[in-house]
């Protein structure tokens, strides 16, 4: 199979201004439209003539480290761009729901302990990275930040799991509109997160361990 046509460039899910004022239109722009597509082609390119081609990307990732470091940087620069618009929305001040809900506050307290340690996640990731709220295999939910493209499905993210939402915290992500005041982003942030794909997200994971 063309990989072309097996990995595509995924369309934004909403127009470049749909997460103003909190992500601005030229951010992006310039995000999705050059920084995305170059991580997606770099990657394309990577796997040309190779058995990845016809590979999960899941199971390009649970493999990782047997393949060449622009796989791995393009391949999750790719998944972890996709993932990350997926889980933003237009601006509806939100909070979770439902099994989910249930599941955050028995992980970490509250909704407000859970924000606070996902947001010292980003915060404290040393240079470019992301911060993930995922589901580990005994379904059980943790926060963890990964350096670069890293992501948790990856053989040697330092802690395994099932995403469930990221935050981008690369400068590029937020430089244009917040300059070098990456808390103020990830403050704003809290404003786009799409709980409902998260939740689905999550009871899609537990079901796919048999745990639903």
């Amino acid at each position: 199979m063309n990989a072309t046509k097996k990995f595509e460039f995924q369309p934004l899910p909403y127009s470049y201004n749909a997460l103003e004022p909190f992500i601005d239109k030229l951010t992006l722009e310039i995000h999705y439209g050059k920084h995305h597509k170059a991580y997606y082609d770099n990657f394309i390119t990577a796997i040309k003539d190779t058995k990845m081609e016809s590979m999960d990307i899941k199971d390009i990732f649970r493999n990782i480290s047997k393949f060449p470091m622009a796989v791995r940087n393009n391949g999750g620069g790719y998944f972890n761009h996709t993932f990350y618009w997926e889980g933003m929305k237009a601006s509806v001040v939100g909070l979770p729901t439902g099994n989910l809900s249930d599941a955050i506050t028995k992980s970490f307290t509250s909704y407000e302990a859970f924000k606070k340690q996902f947001s010292d996640a980003g915060k404290t990731q040393f240079g470019s990275g992301w911060a993930w709220l995922s589901l580990d295999n005994r379904g059980n939910l943790f926060i963890c930040s990964t350096p670069n493209q890293d992501n948790p499905l990856m053989d040697l993210a330092e802690k395994k799991g099932t995403p469930l939402l990221t935050m981008d915290v690369w400068e590029h992500a937020y430089y244009l509109k917040y300059q070098n005041k990456r808390p103020d982003y990830i403050d704003a942030f809290w404003n786009v997160v799409n709980w409902e794909e998260v939740a689905k997200r999550y009871d899609n994971a537990l079901k796919s361990m048999g745990l639903k």
